[in-house]
């Protein structure tokens, strides 16, 4: 597969940046059984517990706590579909679904849109997006290129939030392909 360059990726920013800020629309679920697995979904339960239901964040190490167990703050990703699309340039959900988020969102979830603290109501469920930066790696790099990763940690793309948001759940519930995305 054929990575994007830097002048691609510039050229779709007015496209990204046209999601809307509200009444956005959850266009793709994907589940994480185990590290390097998808599952797409047409839905899913999230818990309060341990997020969305069968991914495997809460027995996942990290390294970001104290006790080596799963981030609170980092129990569910949601990322700009509109984004993920670009990055999988023609490969599909399955090529969105390599960038390991779990909700694909038609949304605003920059910074200016959504600061952390905000929630979302998303089929039966509440999210809040959390100030825990969601930031590409070199997973993300050997995926999608290394332009694709400097393009979603540059200054811009951060503040857009293009390698997504992290967030917890706050109100568990089921969520759908094609649910209406609503700020709260």
């Amino acid at each position: 597969m054929a990575h994007l360059t830097a002048p691609d990726l510039e050229a779709a920013l007015d496209h990204l940046r046209a999601a809307p800020a509200d009444g956005g629309t959850l266009e793709l679920i994907v589940r994480r059984p185990a590290i390097d697995e998808r599952e797409i979904l047409e839905e899913a339960t999230l818990d309060t517990s341990v997020g969305l239901v069968g991914d495997n964040w809460s027995v996942k190490a990290s390294t970001s706590t104290a006790d080596g167990g799963p981030h609170p703050d980092a129990q569910l990703t949601l990322m700009n579909v509109r984004c993920a699309a670009l990055l999988a340039n023609g490969r599909g959900p399955e090529g969105m679904a390599e960038a390991g988020d779990q909700l694909y969102v038609d949304l605003d979830i920059g910074v200016d849109n959504l600061p952390p603290g905000s929630r979302l109501a998303i089929g039966d469920a509440v999210v809040e997006l959390t100030a825990k930066p969601h930031t590409g790696c070199a997973k993300f790099s050997r995926r999608f290129g290394p332009d694709a990763l400097r393009f979603v940690n540059s200054p811009e793309g951060s503040r857009l939030r293009l390698r997504g948001a992290n967030a917890k759940v706050v109100t568990g519930g089921t969520v759908r392909r094609g649910d209406t995305v609503t700020k709260l």
